[in-house]
């Protein structure tokens, strides 16, 4: 018997898949075509919330291999021997955009990687930027609404962005990066990807250190200028996504490797700044790269919405020997992804293909919109009990540590918590060349002439003095750039 009949959802064969019932040749149409009815309802369902930031992205399957040994650093099965290897998902994105956007605009990309290990999946999720433009996530939502649209006009507004820039100096060190031609990549392929956000690392001994993550691109950076990003948004808005695709497609793989900062907790004690602020870098000198492995994507997925768009990621998602930090962003997205993809995608969607741990799976947890009991079948949803032979292990107990201060604060832990200026300057000053330099201060003039309204010269103005304390020829080429007149400790613009 042939078995590619067409059928309905139920594998009900039938006929008249263009051509409704109707009560004779012209109509009306039946009720009961249910064929009819089936396929408009679902057609009318086939989408999901859009994601609130890194709307619109690409994603694509892979491999991860350990090349050197960690193993003193972390008692992960993963890192237990050089050699070891598992499947990844990785998902690449823009952050502010919706996603019909472009994937060549100037902004921050997400760099999101899940590890399928055999103590349970690992998600490292992060961007395209060592940093990040706040280090509190109560001040998360404020931001974000700053990078979408105005409530009255629905369009973009360099005013509310600079505004709240010019008033959080601490993101100074991200604009700068973001208004470099890094905030411009040439594709996913040629940028970098960063945890951005402090972790920690516990081995077999119960010590810990914490760390940083560093992906490395192999195909070697690559950007591009404003006028050709500008120019690719009109000709192609997914350049990224078909640039990907190919590579893939042609046997091109791409590849990234795996580095680590580690920083033992007495260093943490003493280090210039707070180590768990994501505004601030780790110095590499200080704190050398160490390899770990490398990241190679082979495998465009079958389907882009089941797997791309229902994939889920989230930093609480970390496996034995590879734990938090007091990173206050890091505490907040701790909670806030998981309770994004509740309410996206469902409450089971850690049983989708994309996002469901192909090893051991053991918990209580049933029922739920979309739920699959091919696993748990009819065993208990509570414990303990009689019935079942699942155990906790002693061996995953969490680390015991010394927290430090049992007082409730609403303050800074040291007095360089609020030095927002060094690392930016030395950016400028050091990390960039003369070329890098002139096409920073391009763009941020350009995006600056953008502010407009009552509060334009107080907004400008306030800026400029958190460039003037970056650098000040960071300042006076964009006070230039801009034609503001410097007198004294007054500014003026030009008429």
């Amino acid at each position: 018997m042939s078995d590619n009949k067409l059928t309905n959802s139920a594998g009900i064969p039938y006929y008249n898949h263009e051509d409704s019932q109707t009560a004779g040749p012209r109509g009306p149409v039946l009720l009961q075509d249910f064929v009819l009815q089936e396929n408009l309802a679902h057609f009318v369902r086939e989408r999901i919330p859009e994601r609130v930031v890194h709307a619109k992205g690409t994603g694509a399957y892979g491999t991860f291999t350990v090349t050197h040994d960690i193993s003193k650093y972390t008692k992960a099965k993963l890192f237990s021997n050089v050699g070891n290897s598992c499947r990844i998902f990785t998902r690449f994105s823009t952050v502010g955009g919706e996603k019909g956007s472009a994937d060549t605009e100037r902004d921050p990309r997400g760099f999101a990687v899940k590890f399928y290990t055999e103590e349970g999946n690992w998600d490292l999720v992060g961007n395209n930027t060592p940093v990040f433009f706040i280090k509190d996530a109560k001040k998360f939502p404020d931001f974000i609404h700053t990078q979408k649209r105005l409530p009255k006009t629905n369009l973009k507004s360099a005013t509310m962005m600079w505004d709240f820039w010019s008033f959080n100096p601490e993101s100074l060190h991200q604009v700068l990066i973001l208004m470099s031609d890094r905030g411009t990549p040439h594709g996913y392929r040629h940028m970098h990807g960063f945890g951005s956000h402090t972790f920690s690392m516990i081995n077999a001994a119960n010590e810990r250190v914490w760390v940083k993550f560093h992906f490395k691109t192999k195909q070697g950076i690559k950007n591009f200028t404003d006028e050709d990003a500008v120019k690719m948004k009109g000709e192609n808005p997914d350049f990224a996504q078909e640039d990907l695709v190919k590579s893939i497609e042609a046997g091109d793989f791409p590849k990234w490797t795996l580095y680590l900062q580690v920083m033992t907790e007495d260093q943490a004690k003493e280090f210039r700044w707070n180590p768990f602020d994501v505004t601030k870098v780790w110095f590499h000198d200080e704190f050398p790269l160490i390899e770990v492995g490398e990241m190679e994507l082979n495998e465009i997925p079958v389907n882009y919405f089941a797997h791309v768009e229902q994939a889920t990621f989230s930093p609480s998602n970390l496996i034995n020997g590879i734990s938090f930090s007091p990173d206050k962003m890091l505490q907040g997205r701790l909670f806030s992804y998981p309770d994004a993809h509740r309410y996206r995608v469902g409450a089971n969607a850690h049983l989708l293909e994309v996002n469901r741990c192909p090893f051991m799976v053991n918990n209580y947890q049933r029922d739920g919109a979309m739920a699959d009991s091919s696993h748990y079948k009819d065993a208990p949803n509570y414990y303990p009990n009689s019935f079942d032979e699942i155990k906790p292990s002693t061996d995953y107990k969490n680390f015991e540590e010394d927290l430090d201060s049992t007082r409730v604060a609403n303050f800074n832990r040291n007095e360089n918590d609020d030095d927002h200026f060094t690392q930016p300057g030395l950016l400028y000053s050091k990390a960039m060349n003369e070329s890098d330099r002139q096409n920073l201060t391009s763009n941020i003039v350009t995006s600056m002439k953008g502010i407009s309204g009552p509060k334009r010269d107080e907004i400008i103005n306030r800026q400029l003095c958190l460039f003037f304390r970056a650098n000040i020829d960071l300042g006076m080429k964009i006070a230039m750039g801009l034609q503001v007149n410097i007198d004294g400790n007054m500014m003026n613009h030009s008429k």
